[in-house]
């Protein structure tokens, strides 16, 4: 993968979620902050940036809707994960006391995953384009009735001080990213104990029971499925595309019988990125047949 700026694309403002994984993941690149999802894609796609750093679920609030519409639109590849714990912080202006607050300013999801504190503290919520800018709204307001819920970092940043820390409604909040690539870099074909996933989306042919019969190849050939959704595409209820990670290489034999039966049922297949399987991962696979043998 050619290098020429050393940038990393991420929307938001610098301090937000998505700029902190840029930083954890790839300490020497420069985070370039975008306005939206759609920025940061057109920045890699346009090579101001070499990567991008896009959120794609959370274990709270769910799959990030506008990311399975302009990644299979965009062509980019995906090239890694990064899987990061999220926790929020009770921002305020120097000085401000809790009983002083009236306004709680966060992304919407943000927002979801702390209604707790919001509702037993009698906050209105008020949604902002992401979780870094309501910390500089609220520091550039002077207004003292103003709160944020936002990454420490995003306080330093923006020379807040935190009155709660991890705020969140949960101990378990953690947010998926896919680091995106304009050219395609396939991992290598495992071996030992590494663990690739393979990323895809597809489209079934109109025939009876047609999900049902792609899906088989991969129940016969042992191949673990870790996600599949179906979302509509062009404003059509029956054009529905499926996205959906497994656990393998398409060079594995077991997969690449897989993948032809599921080709077999589909009128539409798109690989969108075979990558190194991150550790969170790794580590909540192995808890997982912990349970399941217990």
């Amino acid at each position: 993968m050619t290098v020429s700026t050393n940038r990393i694309a991420f929307q938001g403002e610098f301090g937000a979620n998505s700029d902190m994984a840029c930083r954890d993941m790839f300490p020497d690149m420069e985070p370039l902050p975008c306005a939206t999802f759609e920025d940061a894609f057109n920045a890699l796609e346009q090579g101001e940036a070499d990567l991008a750093m896009i959120p794609i679920e959370n274990t709270i609030a769910g799959r990030v809707a506008d990311i399975h519409h302009l990644l299979p639109e965009s062509r980019l590849h995906i090239v890694g994960e990064y899987f990061m714990p999220i926790h929020f912080q009770l921002m305020a202006l120097p000085g401000v006391d809790r009983s002083e607050i009236r306004t709680v300013h966060s992304h919407v999801h943000a927002v979801g995953q702390c209604r707790k504190v919001v509702r037993a503290n009698g906050w209105k919520a008020v949604v902002a384009g992401d979780t870094a800018g309501a910390a500089r709204l609220v520091s550039e307001s002077n207004d003292r009735t103003m709160a944020a819920l936002a990454p420490r970092l995003a306080a330093d940043l923006y020379g807040l001080t935190i009155l709660e820390e991890n705020v969140e409604d949960t101990e378990t909040n953690v947010t998926r990213f896919v680091v995106l690539s304009r050219e395609a870099a396939y991992a290598p074909r495992p071996v030992a104990d590494e663990v690739v996933v393979t990323t895809f989306v597809f489209r079934v042919r109109n025939i009876p029971a047609a999900l049902y019969k792609a899906m088989g190849g991969f129940a016969t050939n042992g191949v673990n499925m870790t996600k599949l959704e179906s979302y509509q595409i062009g404003g059509k209820f029956f054009a529905t595309q499926f996205y959906a990670d497994i656990q393998g290489h398409p060079d594995e034999p077991p997969v690449a019988r897989a993948m032809d039966e599921l080709a077999f049922f589909s009128k539409e297949l798109r690989i969108l990125g075979v990558y190194p399987a991150h550790p969170f991962r790794l580590a909540q696979n192995g808890s997982h047949d912990e349970e399941a043998e217990g």
